[in-house]
This record gives structure tokens, sequence and C-alpha cells, in this order.
């Protein structure tokens, strides 16, 4: 299956097409205040498991984030694992002790990624 890393963005979530337009992986990140999303969902085509894309997807949209100089808040469990081995994006946290609070209690699989 031939999937390019061109993602898509509407602002309230990031997705990854196919080539027919199938959508192969997905960030849900809805605004729930003015300047702050919270990326809540991550998925991955089980075809795409294993190449890295959730962390793709992750570190696509959260560049985003800081380019707009907009925040995130953390409900998905692969998105708060993402952010806490990836401290240089500390920035686009909403409140980054919170987030890490969040980590350290996490258990289980990540989003079934």
């Amino acid at each position: 299956m031939d999937v390019k890393m061109d993602f898509k963005t509407d602002g309230m979530k990031t997705w990854l097409e196919d080539d027919e337009g199938r959508q192969m992986a997905l960030l849900n990140h809805p605004e729930i205040r003015p300047g702050v999303v919270n990326f809540s969902h991550t998925e991955v085509d089980n075809s795409l498991q294993g190449q890295g894309i959730a962390g793709k997807i992750t570190r696509f949209a959260a560049d985003s984030l800081r380019e707009q100089g907009r925040k995130a808040v953390l409900t998905c469990s692969y998105s708060i694992r993402w952010f806490s081995r990836h401290p240089e994006y500390a920035d686009v946290l909403a409140d980054p002790e919170e987030e890490a609070k969040k980590a350290q209690a996490l258990a289980g699989p990540a989003c079934g990624i």
C-alpha cells in the first residue's frame, strides 16, 4: 500500500491518506478553548503498523501547533507517552507538569498502537 507522508489537517484533526484518498492514520485534536487543543485520539491502519506513523503524525501536529502559537492538553494515551519521550516539545503543552503526571500514572497499551 503506497502512502505518502503528506499529512493533511483541518484544525480539528490531522490525517494521512493513501493514493486512493482513504484515511490511513489520524490524530484528533479538537480545540477545547481558544488557542488550546486536546490530542484526544491517535489511530493508524493495521497495514502501516511498525513504521513510526503515529510518532510522525504526532510530531507534525505538534510542530503545527508550535508554529501557530497554540497549546495542547493530552487525553490520548499515545500522545501522553509521545510527549513524555520528547521533552523538546514541552513548550507545546498547556501544562507540562500536569502532562508529566499523566505519563507517570499511565499503564497499559497506548491507544492500541
